[in-house]
């Protein structure tokens, strides 16, 4: 068989069997390999921001790889920036990127480029293939790669090893378990959450599911330490009287007051806080200067174990915690739609098990409380902060969960850097309900411009935030995408078109547009 077709049997045979791609050229033989591989399953994507976004929400609901095919270092470039999310979220993906011919790399053709640079800052694997008979073992290399490291694996293919024999297809490599914890970290965890002292356990990973985090509550019970959670993991799951920690909040003079009095905090897969931006007169490190950091369990290590383990050292281990008791919002009055009218109907009306996919930094915020005392659901929310994530981050969750409602809570000015996911999730007949929170600005960065003392903006100034002139018309593109879609500027208007959208399958839009 030619190369092509024994990478994608290779990755077929390890358990890669979605691919999102956005070939060229260099890339044709993938394409009709498909056909003789159905094992894999090719998803087109309009632009390979989309590709490498949708790959990050696949591996954060199932924990495996997807495949991207991108053309070439221009079109990984276009990739890079939900890449760097992938990164943070701390993804597999197996990241295949097409080459010139080898004989052709010398001519520094227009599109010739350095592709392993360009992959690296966002990687935490790159191979070019060196010779054609390698490629079912370096594929295999590459899904180990991903797994291992729980990040972005790129494989960079030669198109002429693409046509050329390859022989048999790899044969997968055995998956690597996560890191056990050092018995000595536990012990002294214990120690310290015996002393008294002020403590608390900042979660992150995989400890933010629902059976890593109870362990954490029993401790939270037994010693009086907190419990916290990294705002920026990957996946949390809530509600549906969900045992759940209190996640940190985005700006750090209210982080800092949720840390304030600590004198020890214990991270489980979880760096230590710091702000998202550096600002005047405001420091960095959001734990009090005089916190002592322990590592409990780093992000490569099994968190939830360690917390277990934790637990029976702290004599919490049988303990028995009630579930939260927060009562179901009121459904909201009529009147002009606002945030909080969108939390309470959200809610409310939310299906259990449902998979939200979040980018509203200035606007999630009081929806997600709501959702809280609604049914169970799943919140994929900002990792990495580069911008577009939340459509592409929806399809990867509706591809890898077909049996369950996606929603894509996504501000206006977001949901504009990746739009063309709209296509892919008309295309493939995804199940996702997109609710854009339309304030017609770039408000977070009327509260950064403040926060950063840039001084009060003047007119060309306040052109660089607005998005009202001229507005953009979400219902118009989204159905130019094959996405039904409706404008609500009320709570009764939104509350139907909710409804509507819970009560059948297939993808709408939702354009709220915020009093």
């Amino acid at each position: 068989m030619n190369g092509a077709e024994c990478l994608l049997r290779t990755l077929a045979a390890c358990g890669v069997d979605t691919c999102f791609m956005n070939p060229g050229t260099s890339e044709m033989q993938f394409v009709t390999a498909l056909d003789r591989v159905p094992q894999v399953r090719g998803i087109l994507c309009l632009f390979e921001g989309v590709c490498s976004g949708a790959a990050d929400g696949y591996a954060r609901m199932t924990g495996r790889p997807a495949a991207t095919v991108l053309h070439l270092g221009p079109g990984l470039a276009n990739a890079l920036a939900n890449f760097h999310n992938a990164r943070k979220a701390r993804s597999p993906v197996v990241n295949i990127v097409g080459q010139h011919t080898t004989r052709h790399l010398r001519h520094d053709a227009p599109l010739t480029s350095d592709i392993e640079a360009i992959a690296r800052p966002v990687s935490a694997y790159v191979r070019t293939i060196a010779r054609v008979e390698d490629i079912a073992s370096e594929t295999v290399e590459a899904v180990r790669a991903a797994r291992q490291a729980r990040g972005v694996a790129t494989l960079i293919v030669p198109a002429d090893f693409s046509w050329s024999e390859a022989g048999e297809r790899g044969w997968p490599a055995p998956n690597d378990s996560a890191i056990t914890v050092d018995a000595a970290r536990v012990r002294q965890a214990a120690a310290i959450l015996r002393s008294g002292e002020p403590a608390a356990l900042l979660l992150g990973g995989r400890t933010l599911l629902a059976a890593g985090f109870e362990p954490a509550a029993r401790i939270a019970a037994n010693t009086g330490a907190r419990v916290l959670a990294n705002r920026y993991g990957a996946r949390y799951q809530r509600g549906g009287g969900r045992l759940a920690p209190l996640r940190l909040p985005y700006f750090p003079e209210a982080a800092q007051a949720r840390l304030a009095g600590l004198k020890h905090l214990i991270l489980v897969e979880s760096a230590a806080p710091v702000a998202f931006f550096g600002y005047p007169n405001s420091p960095s490190l959001l734990a009090p200067a005089d916190c002592a950091l322990h590592v409990l369990a780093s992000p490569d290590e099994n968190g939830s174990a360690a917390l277990m383990e934790l637990a029976t050292q702290c004599r919490a281990d049988s303990l028995t915690i009630p579930p939260p008791e927060l009562p179901l919002p009121d459904w909201p009055a009529p009147g002009a739609l606002t945030l909080d009218a969108i939390g309470r109907a959200m809610s409310r009306l939310l299906p259990p098990d449902a998979i939200v996919a979040e980018e509203a930094v200035s606007s999630g915020e009081l929806i997600l409380r709501h959702l809280a005392a609604g049914p169970p659901h799943d919140h994929l929310p900002v990792t990495g902060g580069s911008i577009g994530q939340g459509l592409p981050v929806a399809v990867g969750a509706a591809v890898a969960c077909p049996g369950r409602k996606v929603i894509a809570l996504e501000a206006d000015g977001s949901g504009l850097y990746t739009p063309q996911a709209l296509w892919t999730m008309a295309r493939e007949h995804l199940d996702i309900t997109v609710v854009i929170l339309a304030n017609r600005r770039y408000r977070i960065l009327d509260i950064e411009i403040e926060r950063t003392g840039a001084g009060k903006p003047g007119p060309q100034a306040d052109r660089m935030l607005d998005l009202a002139s001229p507005p953009i018309d979400w219902v118009r593109l989204a159905q130019g995408f094959g996405v039904a879609a409706r404008c609500a500027s009320t709570t009764d208007d939104f509350a139907a078109a909710l409804r509507d959208s819970m009560a059948r399958l297939g993808p709408s839009l939702i354009e709220a547009v915020l009093s």
